[in-house]
């Protein structure tokens, strides 16, 4: 079968998939595709460049259920959760994207296009929705990036300060059972308070 750079991505994801971003090199990659490792250096110019490629691919295949009739507040929980989905279906590279590629949202990119076309409805005005779902991406992005590399289920599991000295110690199985659900949820609900209060006392929502 001819070498084409959707292949070459495909392959590429599941490497990562598997075994993490470290694990992938052209010459594991041809050896995925059965193929001379110089070979793919006519689709692709380096391992980068393949990262980049299997981010995008794997962005412009976000969907989420289109609710154009629903509440905006709705519409951006199921949006947000749909993007955890995404995330914890490809951990290792959404991990990596996170903290690596500053560009891996891009205007065209259906999650940028539909969360716009959120914040506008919600009545945000037209200049600041860039900077507003700017905003919002960001701290999705960063809770996503605590869960997948366990920092907040560590965090979460802090005593606070002024905490009994003999209260009981925080056990592996207590971490285990932290509802990082429920923590997500909260922190959807914030993002979505705080924008209904900037817009309630007719603020906008950047000013």
């Amino acid at each position: 079968m001819p070498l084409t750079q959707a292949g070459i991505y495909d392959a590429a994801l599941k490497i990562i998939d598997e075994d993490g971003v470290e694990a992938l090199t052209m010459r594991k990659l041809a050896t995925q595709l059965d193929a001379n490792p110089m070979s793919l250096y006519h689709h692709v110019p380096n391992k980068e460049a393949v990262l980049r490629g299997v981010a995008r691919t794997v962005g412009a295949q976000f969907r989420t259920v289109t609710l154009q009739d629903a509440p905006w507040q709705e519409r951006i929980r199921l949006l947000a959760t749909d993007f955890r989905t995404l995330a914890h279906r490809h951990p290792e590279l959404m991990a990596y994207s996170f903290s690596h590629q500053p560009d891996f949202i891009q205007p065209d990119d259906p999650f940028w296009t539909t969360l716009t076309a959120i914040v506008a409805a919600a009545g945000v005005p037209q200049p600041e929705v860039p900077e507003t779902a700017a905003l919002m991406i960001a701290v999705v992005i960063g809770v996503l990036s605590a869960e997948l590399n366990g920092s907040l289920q560590l965090w979460a599991s802090l005593k606070p300060p002024g905490a009994a000295a003999d209260a009981d110690e925080v056990t592996d199985a207590d971490k285990a059972d932290l509802d990082q659900d429920h923590m997500f949820r909260l922190v959807i609900d914030t993002l979505i308070t705080g924008l209904e209060g900037r817009l309630a006392n007719g603020r906008g929502a950047g000013r």
